[in-house]
């Protein structure tokens, strides 16, 4: 297992599934199995794929950065700056397992919005 490869492939699948392609990122990126831990998506790679779909129907300008990532053993965490319409900001945090093969197996997020106030100077992300 590369720690190094399952960073590049965790943020090339999530950067695919994101900007409208989730269908390819299943298929390029994950294995037999896919385990989904957000409980507003349904488990299993057609719930993926379903969200998705709708999200980029929804918000085709939503817009990622993605600003860190850390990989240990089997895990990958993705740190990421997100803008979707009207300005509205978000910071996530996004775990992947990858299986032995290499591909993503399971998931888990969390998400907060950006306020408007904060009480420091420092930037969520």
């Amino acid at each position: 297992m590369n720690t190094e490869d399952n960073k590049n492939n965790a943020i090339a699948f999530y950067k695919m599934a994101y900007e409208g392609n989730p269908k390819n990122a299943i298929k390029q990126y994950v294995g037999e199995e896919y385990i989904q831990h957000n409980p507003d998506v349904a488990d299993g790679t057609q719930g993926f794929i379903n969200y998705f779909e709708r999200m980029q129907e929804e918000y085709p300008d939503k817009s990622i950065e993605f600003v860190r990532c850390i990989s240990e053993g089997n895990l990958v965490a993705l740190h990421t700056h997100q803008i979707w319409p009207g300005n509205d900001q978000y910071v996530t945090m996004d775990f992947f397992r990858f299986d032995k093969n290499g591909k993503i197996c399971e998931h888990w997020d969390s998400i907060q919005q950006i306020p408007k106030n904060s009480a420091n100077p420092n930037k969520m992300y």
